[in-house]
């Protein structure tokens, strides 16, 4: 018999099928069940992150976590708290960073929940998934998601206690919704909600520590409850881009409800319509005398007169609203009318990654809407972040 050269005794279960006979290979693979195939994309994957001697499984593993984690996504958070600030008429401070961390923290902890929660049904419709190919187990996401939703709550308390508060219903409302809210009819309300807690996040936490005391003056002449308190005051003024923005992601949640099943194409097409309205709502700047500022902003002149000190009409910050709106509606309503045209499921994942992506150019115009176009020219610096990396991740 002649003996076998050395790589083809080494080279494992392909080389011992070409060494066995047919009939032998024949029944021995008529008693061995199917297993199920493994998807083109997730093998090539995999193999490529190997490395000879198991040096490829840390490489490996940042893949699945960054996966878990889809971490093209939480590019879309910090734009929520630069918002919010806007909104409140304040500059962005290291309150408004702490409050980002905290904020990046409870929305990754939200994407380790989700997968940790969906684990089944992942294992049945997308087995390419970190927990049900068996790249991350189950214990260690959901170590993961209270890791970072403590991690998130640190960081809020260094904001401050009304930052902590509004992190802590923030993360209440992430954890309801991965465990329980998710597959009833209250999901897209729930997600809604969280996302206009993220900005109000912003605008609180901005507006520095909470004392418990209104201004100095007003309590010293005993007039502290007339007086509303700063934290509430520019929670209020936030409020109306906040309800803007969790209308936005309603929209983005009822879509991705169907993406894995897909849908009808009235499903997209409505989406498309709430996307319009959203853009013609945020494309014209604020009343004059709901405009944040520093101080109560005074009411418009009489007769529509310029007053002192106001910009002329034509300027970068009334020009920026509408066209920030444009950017939006492109970004959000392109891959909607794809889907609408075929809605399966892959289209419909590409809309719902073109509704996270266009949440960036949406809070863009919400701080230019608000009076600060450098605010929102900031945001938009989010946007090649936000590209580079879904095209290594899917958002997904």
């Amino acid at each position: 018999m002649i003996p076998l050269p050395r790589f083809l005794r080494t080279g494992g279960a392909a080389s011992a099928l070409a060494s066995t006979p047919a009939s032998v290979s024949a029944s021995a693979s008529a008693s061995v069940p199917a297993v199920p195939a493994v998807p083109m994309a997730s093998a090539s994957a995999a193999s490529m992150s190997r490395r000879p001697g198991g040096k490829g499984r840390p490489r490996h593993s940042l893949r699945a976590w960054a996966e878990l984690l889809r971490i093209s996504a939480p590019a879309s958070v910090p734009g929520d708290l630069l918002a919010g600030a806007a909104a409140a008429g304040l500059r962005p401070n290291a309150r408004t960073a702490l409050a980002a961390c905290s904020s990046l923290c409870l929305y990754e902890a939200g994407m380790a929940l989700n997968d940790w929660a969906d684990r089944d049904i992942d294992a049945l419709e997308r087995p390419h998934r970190p927990i049900p190919s068996g790249r991350i187990t189950p214990g260690a996401a959901l170590a993961a998601a209270g890791g970072l939703t403590a991690a998130g709550l640190a960081c809020a308390a260094a904001a401050g206690r009304p930052a902590l508060a509004t992190a802590t219903a923030l993360a209440v409302t992430v954890w309801a919704y991965d465990l329980h809210l998710k597959n009833t009819p209250f999901g897209p309300t729930a997600m809604a909600c969280a996302r206009a807690l993220d900005l109000l996040q912003g605008a609180v936490a901005t507006t520095g520590r909470g004392s418990g005391a209104s201004t100095g003056a007003a309590v010293g002449a005993g007039a502290d409850a007339a007086v509303p308190h700063p934290h509430t005051t520019a929670a209020l003024r936030a409020l109306p881009s906040a309800a803007l923005l969790g209308a936005h992601t309603f929209t983005v949640t009822t879509v991705s409800r169907r993406e894995a099943q897909g849908s009808s194409s009235s499903l997209p097409l409505l989406a498309l319509a709430a996307v319009t309205a959203l853009a013609n709502a945020t494309g014209g700047r604020l009343p004059s005398h709901l405009t944040p500022s520093g101080t109560a902003a005074p009411p418009p002149a009489q007769g529509g007169k310029v007053t002192a000190g106001r910009r002329p009409t034509l300027t970068p910050a009334t020009l920026a609203p509408p066209l920030l709106a444009a950017g939006y509606a492109a970004t959000a309503a392109r891959p909607l009318l794809v889907a609408a045209l075929n809605p399966s499921p892959h289209f419909l994942q590409r809309a719902v990654g073109g509704g996270i992506r266009a949440m960036i150019p949406l809070q863009a115009a919400l701080a230019a809407r608000a009076g600060a176009p450098a605010t929102g020219a900031a945001v938009l610096a989010l946007i090649p972040v936000a590209r580079r990396l879904s095209r290594k991740v899917s958002p997904t």
